[in-house]
């Protein structure tokens, strides 16, 4: 409220940075199906209107899983009726047990339309593929890719639904941070992100470890990797999952020359390094595009090696010392690894790593 006036005051209605839109926040009933469904038909009637459902956790949305299925993921193909509804599902492993860790964003992967073993030609930009999909499914790691990934949602001049996996230990965590100038002028979304150490990033022929990954567990890796002083181990981190960055990740295999690619029946050293299950996350999704793109733009016979949970009923423990040791034991073997007599499991808490 206003101190002078005690009337409400909203700061994001009063930027004075010129015209702008109105922002209204709501707590809603706890009743995705309900809410979700309105929200949709909302941004039906109002293309131009940023429309963002967010869910208390990500697991919670499977309650409205008919209008992922029957609307937002097939609304284009079905009715040719374009919507930019955003879908913030907060996910992460932070110990808090099955039911708040996990958005099953492998449901939400399963339904993207981009093919596994086409890539696609996308000239100067990644548009025409974005254009061409059903929606865009997220795990961002810096604010500032969140801030362009919401803002390019009504920049565009075509729309398209957004599926955002959001943890919420990023909103605390001191080292998620980015400047003004990455949200400014000449600043714009990065599909992936790059080594952000600049000395790993300029020597590529030292790096015989190169690892992907999403969202939030990058962070704990880069830190591991600072407390053991490693320089030869290269992290990128895939921002939009789907439709996959088939030209941005050929790019960072083929920079770093060095790192093993494997025999074509065993995996080498580039790494889809993951916090979910293995049946579960976006090793299913990726695993296949990342093969493709050695295929057809390296020319190499990839296998790629897995690093993460094994397969599992539920989506995470709720024994806070089994979390524990279960990240522990990835990031341990993501950027390390532990040859055991050539055992395809080189811990029983992980997942076997093809």
């Amino acid at each position: 409220h206003d101190q002078n006036t005690n009337e409400p005051h909203t700061f994001l209605n009063n930027l004075n940075l010129g015209p702008q839109e109105n922002y209204v926040a709501r707590n809603s009933i706890l009743s995705e199906y309900a809410v979700l469904a309105f929200e949709l038909g909302y941004s039906y009637e109002n293309p131009n209107a940023l429309v963002i459902w967010e869910a208390q956790f990500g697991d919670f949305a499977n309650t409205a899983q008919v209008v992922f299925d029957q609307f937002i993921c097939a609304g284009e193909h079905k009715w040719l009726q374009q919507c930019a509804l955003t879908l913030l599902l907060p996910h992460g492993y932070d110990g808090q047990g099955a039911e708040h860790s996990s958005c099953r964003i492998e449901r939400f992967l399963q339904m993207c339309d981009d093919d596994e073993d086409h890539i696609p030609d996308l000239g100067e930009s990644a548009n025409a593929q974005i254009q061409k999909c059903n929606w865009q499914v997220m795990n961002l790691s810096t604010p500032a890719n969140y801030f362009h990934a919401l803002r390019q949602q009504l920049k565009r001049d075509y729309r398209k639904p957004l599926v955002v996996a959001a943890p919420k230990a990023l909103l605390r965590l001191n080292r998620c941070v980015s400047t003004i100038e990455e949200m400014g002028p000449k600043s714009g979304f990065q599909r992936v992100i790059p080594e952000r150490n600049e000395k790993i990033r300029n020597n590529p022929d030292m790096v015989k470890r190169l690892v992907f990954c999403t969202g939030k567990i990058y962070y704990e890796l880069a830190a591991k990797r600072e407390e053991l002083g490693l320089t030869n181990v290269a992290l990128v981190t895939v921002e939009m999952i789907s439709p996959f960055p088939f030209d941005r990740v050929g790019e960072q295999m083929g920079y770093y020359k060095n790192v093993s690619r494997g025999d074509g029946v065993g995996p080498g050293n580039i790494i889809w390094c993951q916090e979910e299950p293995k049946n579960m996350g976006a090793w299913a999704y990726i695993k296949p595009r990342t093969v493709c793109v050695a295929r057809e733009a390296l020319d190499v016979d990839l296998v790629v090696r897995y690093v993460g949970r094994r397969a599992s009923a539920a989506p995470a423990t709720g024994i806070g010392k089994l979390h524990q040791a279960e990240q522990d034991a990835i990031i341990q073997e993501a950027l390390v690894g532990r040859e055991e007599d050539g055992k395809p499991r080189p811990s029983t808490l992980l997942g076997h790593q093809t």
